[in-house]
């Protein structure tokens, strides 16, 4: 029962998930009144710090991701998600979201890809999605082209 009524309390409540200080500090500005969560960089932090969280609760992950061609700057809401393995020859398992561009996930950053569609990189969206969550959401800005100076400098 305790379960429940903290369900129906917070139903219109979210828990928005960043990774690193600099999110931490946009997601403060903007979605103020809502739990912000910083995991730090990457799957296994994602899995750690996420792990007791209801599978229940409404995810947004908000953050930086790189892009192969869509502009710097730019606000993307992500519409697919799965992790990317270019050497790898087999289907990964998509995740579905309400936006419009794809992100790939990947354990490294991305500096060149052979995809030519729109698309963005982060490292740990697919990895939010495959725990679980019933639902989850995506905004993504654009730090950087492929580029780790580029995003190191968009950053600051």
């Amino acid at each position: 029962m305790g379960n429940t009524n903290r369900r129906k309390g917070s139903k219109n409540k979210m828990i928005v998930v960043v990774a690193t200080k600099e999110e931490e500090r946009l997601a403060r500005e903007r979605f103020n009144g809502n739990l912000i969560i910083r995991t730090g960089v990457g799957g296994l932090n994602v899995i750690r710090t996420l792990k007791h969280i209801p599978k229940w609760q409404k995810i947004l992950n908000f953050g930086y991701a790189g892009s192969n061609n869509i502009p710097v700057g730019t606000e993307v809401k992500v519409g697919k998600c799965k992790l990317y393995h270019p050497n790898v020859k087999y289907r990964e398992r998509a995740f579905y979201l309400n936006g419009d561009v794809t992100c790939f996930t990947s354990t490294d950053f991305v500096t060149k890809t052979e995809i030519k569609k729109p698309c963005l990189y982060d490292m740990e969206l697919a990895f939010i999605c495959a725990m679980g969550f019933k639902e989850v959401e995506s905004i993504k800005i654009v730090s950087d082209n492929l580029s780790l100076e580029q995003y190191e400098e968009e950053i600051k």
